[in-house]
Order: structure tokens, then C-alpha cells, then sequence
């Protein structure tokens, strides 16, 4: 191919509608994050949605530079588009093609490459333009793509859905997707006019069973709960297997507070995707809010619970460990897991995680929670009050006003107040007075009982896991 024609193959390919002119890793921290969220934690993962994802897929392996697997991928999209849009397949085929030439650049087959130009230049011909067409479906798959992507993707993917229901407005997969996207990008409160986009969509496409979730978590915000139990139920029943509908109905049932109900949809989830870091995490989350539960109970009533306490603790174990080992990059994952450990006595692997977690780059209010809820392991559990100090200390320095670092401001003051009542010259005491001093302006008076809810034994079992 002269040096001509490979200039014009080139820009011929930026014309392209696909995933590669898309801009989808753009501001993306890593690809691995990225395939992460897209492949295992974002919603979508049903057969609609297939030849979505294997295109998806076939980009991120362009990406790796991993060209054979994608060509693959893309094998699988042609096949679903023929199989679930047989009417339509040549126009919810363009995306495909696009990508097909596309990696077949980058294999440095350009023949081949052009070959797939020319076969989305002549169903572009049909519309009168050489190589993108300004089609619904090509609006819709774009929608779809970058929902799929979530993150920084939502505003653009409803902007596509709106373009596409300007050419067909009563299209239910158009309003599906521009319900779904709305759904994603409302603050709190909801405005009142916000559930208007997932009502329509349960009238015009009565079979998408997660849209109905998703209207039934709105009206749960907006205090009309009934309505939303019954649309819950009717997903549910509709869509047994579905697993973004029964992932969105257990975040559903644990806002309620019904964890059993949540664990129980989960793991029918994870039936169907029984590698997925985010389903095992969410399940062992669920255990670990149980254990909380548990433990709040009164002294004098937990006679009889300590075993089941001690199941559900080898529960949520069990799941966060297979989300670690899928993901160790999971936030919160390995603190979790410390935290856990502790109330198993397993002192050993709880040190391991909490390095793990430290090792990470966190955000200061979690760096703030893993400083509090070390320095409460150190302080309770190992019963070095030397490294709790630390650790209160360097939580303390982070800039940042948190519930956490006041929690950790509190327990030094309580520290220093025993140190002194046995030691006024106690230099580590009075080093501390003053960087409170510093801190404050004036330090405040710790509480009265503060060496007995230093040394309590009752605090232990709770300290390290419920403190966040």
C-alpha cells in the first residue's frame, strides 16, 4: 500500500463511528480499573446487551495490544447483532466494522483494514455520506457503549439517547437507555421531574425488568415504597436470572435493611458469575454489616449469638478473601478483611491486610479511617500503645474535617489524660498536650471515664471493625 493510500486509509479511519474515534479510556486512571468496572461491576451483563460488550472487549484488547483476541471479540459481536437485530444487521453493524478496521490497522493489515472501510462506506452511501451516518441505532449502540463504561461516560451517553429519541421518540430501547442514564446522573434530592424518564420507560418497554428497579429504588428515595416493593417483586419474578436486575434489587433490599433478602439475590447472582470480585465483595459487605448488627446487641443478651456471630464473621471471611484474590484493588477490601481478622483473632493475617491497604493510594478520608481503625487494632488488640499513638497521630495530620479524625483527636486526649494522672513529666504525654494544643488552639477537656474506656475489655470486639 503506497504512503498516499495509507494517508487516506488514515483519515478515513477517524471518520469511523466506533469505540476507537469514542475517546473511552480518555482521563481513565488505568485500563485495569477500567476493564474492571466496564467487564465485572458495571450493570448489563445479559444477552441484550452482548455484542455490546464483546465490542467493548475487542477495544480493550486492542489496548493490551492483544489484536487476535479482539479480532475474536468482534467475530462474537457479528454473530449476536445477526442473531438478535436480524433486520437491522447491516446499520447495528457499523460499530463492528469500524472496530474490525481498526484493529486490523494496528495489526498493520491494511488491506484488510480498508476492506471494512469500504464496507461501511457503502451502507453509508445509502444515506448519502461516505463514512458515519446520523442514525438512531448509531446514536443508541454509542448510548449504550459508553453507559456500559460508566464513570465520566453518563452525560455523554445521555446526550446520545436524547439525540436518538429526537428521530424516534416513542423508541422503548431509546427511552430504556435515557431513563437508565438520567437515573445514573440525578443528585440528591431527586427532583420530582426525574422519575418521569423511568416511568415512561416501564410503559413503553413493559419487558426491561432493571428499569423497573431502578423506578422502584426512585420511588423508594422519594418515600412511595409500596409502589416499589411491587415493581421489585414483578422484576424479580420476570427476570429470575437476570443479573444486573437481581444485583440492583439487593442494593435495593440492603438500603432497607433486609439483609438476608440482599445476600440471598446476590448469591443467585453470583450462580451466574461466580469469578466476580464486586458480587463476592457486595455479599461479604453484607455479612460484615450482619456482624455489626449482632454485635450491638446488650452484653446480657448475647448469650447464645456468640456462635452465630462467630458464623457470620467465616462468612463475610469467606467472600471478601475471593474478592481479594480476584481484585485486590477493591476499595476498602483489605481494610475490611483486617478489620475481620481481628474479631477472628487472627492477629497475623489482619497485620497483613492492613499493610496491604496502606500500600495503597487512598483518598484522605480513607486514609483517615485505616489510620483509626490500626492505630485501634495497636491499641486494643496488640496492646502497643506506642504504635496507636502513631497512627492516631499521623490520621490526624491529614487536612481533612472527618468524623474519624475527631474520633482519633478524642483518644489521644483520653491517652494523654492517663498518661499524666501517672506522670505529669510523662514527655511523650506532654509532646502530645502540645500538638493537640497546636491543633485546637486549646485542648479540650477529655471525658471523665477516660481510662476506662481506654482499657475496657468490652470495647475489643468492636473497635476496629465498627469505628469508620
Amino acid at each position: 500500500m503506497s504512503e498516499t493510500t495509507k494517508n487516506s486509509l488514515e483519515s478515513c479511519l477517524q471518520q469511523l463511528k466506533c469505540h476507537f474515534t469514542w475517546n473511552l479510556v480518555e482521563g481513565e486512571s488505568s485500563l485495569d480499573d477500567f476493564e474492571d468496572r466496564v467487564c465485572n461491576k458495571t450493570e448489563f451483563q445479559n444477552s441484550e446487551f452482548k455484542a455490546t460488550m464483546c465490542n467493548i472487549q475487542a477495544y480493550i484488547k486492542d489496548c493490551r495490544g492483544q489484536h487476535e483476541a479482539a479480532l475474536e471479540c468482534l467475530r462474537q459481536a457479528e454473530e449476536f447483532i445477526r442473531r438478535e437485530h436480524a433486520g437491522q444487521a447491516e446499520i447495528r453493524s457499523l460499530v463492528t466494522w469500524g472496530n474490525y478496521a481498526w484493529v486490523y490497522y494496528h495489526l498493520g493489515r491494511l488491506a484488510e483494514a480498508q476492506i471494512y472501510v469500504d464496507k461501511v462506506k457503502q451502507v453509508c452511501k445509502k444515506f448519502s455520506s461516505p463514512y458515519r451516518i446520523e442514525r438512531s441505532e448509531m446514536d443508541c449502540e454509542e448510548g449504550w457503549t459508553r453507559l456500559k463504561c460508566g464513570g465520566n461516560q453518563n452525560e455523554r451517553a445521555k446526550m446520545c439517547f436524547q439525540k436518538a429519541l429526537a428521530k424516534s421518540p416513542k423508541d422503548p430501547e431509546f427511552t430504556s437507555g435515557l431513563a437508565i442514564a438520567s437515573y445514573r446522573l440525578d443528585n440528591w434530592p431527586p427532583p420530582r421531574n426525574s422519575i418521569d424518564p423511568l416511568r415512561q420507560a416501564v410503559r413503553l418497554n413493559p419487558d426491561n425488568q432493571y428499569v423497573k428497579v431502578l423506578l422502584a429504588m426512585k420511588l423508594r428515595k422519594m418515600n412511595e415504597a409500596n409502589e416499589g416493593e411491587r415493581l421489585v417483586e414483578e422484576a424479580l419474578k420476570k427476570a429470575p436470572f437476570a443479573t444486573d436486575v437481581l444485583r440492583r434489587a439487593a442494593k435495593l433490599y440492603r438500603s432497607k435493611g433486609d439483609l438476608d433478602q440482599a445476600i440471598e439475590l446476590l448469591r443467585q447472582a453470583l450462580k451466574f458469575m461466580p469469578n466476580n470480585a464486586h458480587l463476592h465483595f457486595h455479599i461479604g459487605s453484607c455479612y460484615r454489616a450482619k456482624v455489626l448488627e449482632t454485635q450491638k446487641t446488650a452484653e446480657n443478651e448475647m448469650c447464645g449469638k456468640r456462635e452465630k456471630l462467630q458464623e457470620l464473621i467465616g462468612h463475610a471471611l469467606h467472600h471478601l478473601r475471593r474478592a481479594e484474590k480476584i481484585n485486590g484493588n477493591l476499595f476498602l477490601v483489605c481494610s475490611y478483611l483486617a478489620c475481620l481478622c481481628v474479631q477472628a483473632g487472627q492477629y497475623e493475617e489482619a497485620e497483613y491486610y492492613f499493610q496491604k491497604e496502606f500500600s495503597k493510594e487512598l483518598p484522605p478520608v480513607a486514609k483517615q479511617v485505616l489510620h483509626l481503625r490500626y492505630g485501634n487494632f495497636q491499641l486494643y488488640n496488640m496492646k502497643c500503645e506506642e504504635k496507636a499513638i502513631h497512627h492516631f497521630v499521623e490520621g490526624v495530620k491529614i487536612n481533612q474535617e472527618s468524623k474519624e479524625s475527631e474520633k482519633m483527636k478524642n483518644k489521644l486526649q483520653k491517652i494523654v489524660k492517663i498518661r499524666l494522672s501517672k506522670d505529669e513529666a510523662d514527655s511523650v504525654a506532654l509532646h502530645l498536650l502540645e500538638f493537640l494544643q497546636d491543633l485546637n488552639g486549646e485542648m479540650q477537656p477529655a471525658e471523665e471515664n477516660s481510662e476506662r474506656d481506654l482499657d475496657s475489655g468490652n470495647l475489643i470486639p468492636l473497635v476496629s471493625l465498627a469505628e469508620e
